[in-house]
C-alpha cells in the first residue's frame, strides 16, 4: 500500500479579502464550508481518502496511481489539485479569477497512514528528509504519532525519543505502563497490524451551506466569500464525473427589517450554462456578472450554494493529437491547438489534395466503404453518402444483419484483391484452403451502370456478385475470399463456357 498525506487545505481562517470594503468587515477568501466538503477534492484519485484527526487528509492511492502515470506524476497532480484546493493561487481582482499557484504543499507518504502522517508533520515543522529518500522509520520522533503525545514526556525522561527505541522496550511492561492500545497503534504505523478507517463518501445531491467569516455587504464580497463552496463543487463534479448544467446561490440576509421595511430572510441567483461544465473559472465569471446586476437587501452572513442540474461527463477525446496542457511552471506546454484548425492550416499550406480524411460511403463492397477526400472539402461536414447506395443499405440491412457471418469483416483489405489460383473447384493460397464460414452473398455497385458510371463496352462493370467466405490453411492463417459470381449475359450475346474466379480480398 501507499499513503499520502496532506493537510486540509482550509484549516486555517481566510485572509482578508481586498474586495470587501465599506463599513462591515472584511470577507475572507472563502466561507467556513463544513470538514468532510474539505477532502472532496481528493476523490478524483482514489476513492480510498479519510480525514483523520481533524487536520489531515489521507489518500490510499496503491490501487489507482497506475492510471495517473506513476507514483511520481500522481503525487504532482495531487500537490496540484490541493493547492487549488486551498486556494493558494495569485488573485487577479474581485472577479474571482486566478492565476498561477504560488508554491507547493506540504506532504508526507509512506507504506501505512501512521508513516505518511508522520512524514506529513515532520514536514510541518521544517525542511527536514521525508519519504524514501529520508531517514529510516524508526528514527521517526514520537511526538508524530498522535496517541503518543500524552507520554512524549515520560518516555523522554526514559532516554525514549524515536519509535526504534519505543518498539525495542518489553512489550509487557509497556503495556502495563502506557496501555494496549500505544503498542496497537505502533504496530499500525510499522504495518504489523491492519489500520481501519472511515472513507469519505460524496453526498447524492450537491448542497453545501457555508458562514461567512464576516457580513458580505457587496456582490464582490460575496462571491469572494464563495470560493471555497465553488471549489468544493469542482470537486463533486470531478468524482462523480459530472458537468453542471444549472447552479444556483442563496445568501441569508442578517437583517430581518430596515427602516420598518420587512425584507425577505433569503435571496438568490441562478446561472445556467449552455454546455455541460467542470470549468469553475467559467462559472465563476457567469455568477460575478449576473451578481453585477444584483443589489443586496442586506448583509449576508450565510450562502448557499446548490448544483440544480447536471449531467454526465465522460472524458473522452476524439482527437489522436496529444493534449498540450499537461505542461508545469518550470516547463510550460503551448495550449493545445484544435483539430480543424490544425487542419485547416496544413491544407492552405501543403495544398488541398495533400490533406486527406477518410469519409464513410453506404456501399455493400468492402473496397468502397471508405474513400479518401481532401480533408478541407469534409471538416465539419457529415460523411457524404450515395443516394442509391444509401437507399440498397436500408433495403438490405434486415438481410444482412440475419447473416451469421456478415460482421466478419478482416481488418486488413489488399486493394485490389488478388486473384487466386483453383484446384478442384477449391482456392489455392500457400496450399489448398479450407471454407470454414459463408457464402455471405451480396450484389452491389449496380447503380454505378445505372448513373452512366461504367464503361458502355461492358455494363457489368461496375457490378460486383460475390459470394465471400471465411478460409484457413495452416500457412496462409485465416483469410477472406470471394467467389466471383457470373453476371447475366445480355440479350443475344452467346453463351460461353465461363470459370468463376476466386480472389483473395483480406487477412485476419
Amino acid at each position: 500500500m501507499h499513503w499520502i498525506a496532506l493537510p486540509l487545505p482550509w484549516r486555517d481562517e481566510p485572509a482578508a479579502s481586498p474586495a470587501n470594503t465599506g463599513a462591515g468587515a472584511a470577507a475572507g477568501r472563502g466561507a467556513e464550508v463544513p470538514g468532510p466538503a474539505a477532502g472532496w477534492w481528493a476523490l478524483r484519485f482514489t476513492p480510498r481518502v479519510a480525514l483523520v484527526d481533524g487536520d489531515t487528509v489521507l489518500l490510499e492511492v496503491s490501487t489507482t496511481e497506475r492510471l495517473w502515470g506513476g507514483r511520481d506524476a500522481l503525487l504532482a497532480l495531487v500537490l496540484q489539485a490541493w493547492a487549488a484546493a486551498a486556494g493558494e493561487v495569485a488573485d487577479t481582482g474581485a472577479t474571482g479569477e486566478v492565476g498561477a499557484p504560488l508554491q507547493q504543499p506540504p506532504w508526507g507518504c509512506g507504506p501505512t497512514a501512521l508513516v505518511a502522517q508522520a512524514w506529513l508533520r515532520m514536514a510541518l515543522a521544517g525542511p527536514a528528509p521525508r519519504g524514501p529518500q529520508g531517514p529510516e522509520v524508526h528514527t521517526l520522533p514520537l511526538h508524530t504519532l498522535t496517541a503518543l503525545r500524552p507520554h512524549v514526556a515520560s518516555l523522554e525522561r526514559m532516554g525514549c525519543r524515536t519509535w526504534g527505541a519505543l518498539r525495542a522496550l518489553p512489550r509487557a511492561g509497556l503495556a502495563r505502563r502506557l496501555g494496549a492500545g500505544v503498542l496497537q497503534v505502533l504496530d499500525q504505523a510499522l504495518g504489523d497490524a491492519p489500520e481501519a478507517h472511515a472513507w469519505l463518501e460524496l453526498p447524492e445531491q450537491f448542497a453545501l451551506t457555508a458562514e461567512l467569516p464576516a457580513l458580505a455587504t457587496s456582490a464582490d464580497a460575496l462571491l469572494w466569500s464563495a470560493h471555497r463552496c465553488l471549489t468544493a463543487l469542482q470537486g463533486w463534479l470531478q468524482a462523480r464525473q459530472q458537468g453542471a448544467l444549472a447552479l444556483e446561490l442563496a445568501w441569508r440576509h442578517d437583517l430581518r427589517r430596515i427602516d420598518g421595511v420587512v425584507i425577505a430572510p433569503t435571496q438568490a441567483l441562478q446561472v445556467r450554462t449552455a454546455q455541460a461544465t467542470q470549468d469553475m473559472a467559467h462559472l465563476r465569471r457567469l455568477l460575478s456578472e449576473n451578481l453585477a446586476r444584483t443589489t443586496l437587501a442586506a448583509p449576508a452572513n450565510q450562502i448557499t450554494l446548490r448544483l440544480l442540474e447536471s449531467v454526465p461527463l465522460p472524458h473522452r477525446s476524439a482527437s489522436l493529437l496529444p493534449p498540450g496542457d499537461r505542461g508545469g511552471a518550470d516547463d510550460p506546454a503551448p495550449p493545445c491547438e484544435a483539430l480543424h484548425q490544425l487542419l485547416e492550416r496544413l491544407s492552405a499550406r501543403l495544398g488541398p489534395e495533400q490533406v486527406q480524411a477518410p469519409v464513410l460511403w453506404a456501399d455493400h463492397r468492402p473496397e468502397h466503404m471508405q474513400q479518401w477526400r481532401p480533408a478541407a472539402e469534409v471538416l465539419g461536414r457529415p460523411p457524404a453518402r450515395h443516394a442509391a447506395a444509401a437507399s440498397a443499405a436500408n433495403a438490405d440491412r434486415a438481410a444482412l444483419d440475419a447473416s451469421p457471418d456478415a460482421c466478419l469483416l478482416p481488418p486488413w483489405l489488399l486493394n485490389p484483391p488478388q486473384r487466386l489460383a483453383v484446384q478442384g473447384n477449391r482456392p489455392c493460397h500457400h496450399g489448398l484452403l479450407r471454407l470454414l464460414a459463408g457464402p455471405h452473398r451480396f450484389e452491389a455497385g449496380w447503380w454505378s451502370a445505372a448513373d452512366g458510371g461504367a464503361d458502355p463496352a461492358h455494363p457489368s462493370a461496375g457490378l460486383a456478385l460475390r459470394d465471400y467466405f471465411v478460409a484457413h490453411n495452416a500457412v496462409a492463417g485465416l483469410v477472406w475470399v470471394f467467389r466471383e459470381r457470373l453476371a447475366p449475359l445480355p440479350d443475344g450475346a452467346q453463351a460461353q463456357a465461363r470459370t468463376p474466379r476466386w480472389f483473395l480480398h483480406g487477412v485476419f
